[in-house]
């Protein structure tokens, strides 16, 4: 190639980036989470606002909304959907609400690592669920995560199955874990979120059940004193967008979300584990009595969980559930 040509080209190539920005329009998007800043959710959004704002050359912003300031997880959704905000990342089973097929995300020891609910929800099982939302007015991008969840309380240390029983419990606010906690014999007590530190300090629940991180982030220890490390459940974090958006946007802006949301989600993932053993570390420095399960214990639960498994797994759909336990069984070969 002449020296002429070699110019010519390197002038294409240098155009190209240009070009495709060319195809990315000047836009805020809002994103919403229930979880307070310094949560690892929260810093995930933190590193996807980064990304899609260095791929866009600046074009595009995201404006982050994180400690439920714009209202409960079942406002946000229908405010996603109706196009007044842009982006919510909210634990996976809340999405039942509008594909019956995400409860499954909610299923008591469903999950027995990290790997596996990585493999699970990053591979084809994951793209079906996500695609079932396509018609519901909202966009799914990604899995992030909130980590295994853990119960506590403050009338008494959980060191058997039948200290649950009695405990007046927060339950996320669906029907699935109204059902396993009223299987453990306490009492399930369905509230939103934002409203749940409140309900601890005044007394109008015993406990609640969420993550360490969650846990040590929203300074519950300093209403409760007694944590129960149980991992009963695994929860994945959806990041979905509103199709009104969505359907607006160039191939470019679609590519340069989707791929932040990804990239943004493994950086999400080591954050939280990273955290998550600190945060123990921390709540027991904040005087937190933490027990743990022995092993036959924690047959006793998951045989109480049967039932609530069989239960949802015809409401869910039992093809829904083949599929999830087929995807795990091959890794755990």
């Amino acid at each position: 190639m002449s020296r002429l040509g070699i110019r010519s080209f390197a002038a294409v190539l240098a155009v190209l980036p240009l070009l495709a920005l060319a195809q990315v329009q000047e836009r805020t998007i809002k994103f919403a989470t229930q979880n307070p800043k310094g949560h690892p959710l929260v810093t995930g959004m933190e590193k996807f606002a980064e990304i899609v704002t260095a791929k866009s050359g600046g074009k595009m912003k995201v404006n982050l909304f994180p400690g439920g300031v714009l209202g409960s997880d079942a406002a946000n959704v229908s405010a996603l959907q109706g196009g007044t905000l842009e982006m919510v990342v909210l634990n996976s089973g809340i999405l039942a609400s509008q594909a019956k097929e995400f409860a499954v995300f909610d299923f008591p020891f469903m999950f027995a690592n990290a790997r596996e609910a990585d493999a699970a929800v990053d591979g084809a099982f994951g793209r079906m669920m996500l695609a079932k939302l396509d018609g519901k007015g909202i966009h799914g991008l990604a899995y992030w995560e909130l980590g295994f969840r853990n119960i506590t309380n403050s009338r008494r240390p959980i060191r058997t199955v039948e200290d649950i029983a009695g405990l007046k419990l927060r339950v996320i606010p669906n029907t699935i874990n109204v059902d396993w906690v009223s299987a453990l014999g306490a009492n399930p007590t369905p509230m939103a979120f934002p409203e749940v530190y409140s309900g601890l300090e005044q007394k109008a629940i015993d406990g609640q059940e969420n993550p360490v991180t969650v846990i040590l982030a929203n300074k519950f220890y300093e209403v409760q004193k007694y944590l129960a490390i149980t991992n009963h459940q695994y929860n994945p974090q959806t990041v979905i967008i509103s199709r009104k958006l969505w359907d607006a946007l160039s191939d470019d802006e679609k590519k340069i979300l989707a791929d932040a949301a990804v990239e943004a989600g493994r950086y999400q993932r080591q954050v939280s584990r990273e955290q998550a053993g600190r945060a123990l570390e921390d709540l027991k420095k904040n005087d937190m009595e933490v027990t743990e399960l022995g092993s036959a214990e924690l047959e006793k639960f998951r045989a109480k969980m049967k039932p609530v498994i069989a239960k949802h797994s015809a409401i869910v759909g039992p093809e829904v559930v083949d599929a999830l336990t087929a995807e795990l069984a091959k890794l755990r070969k």
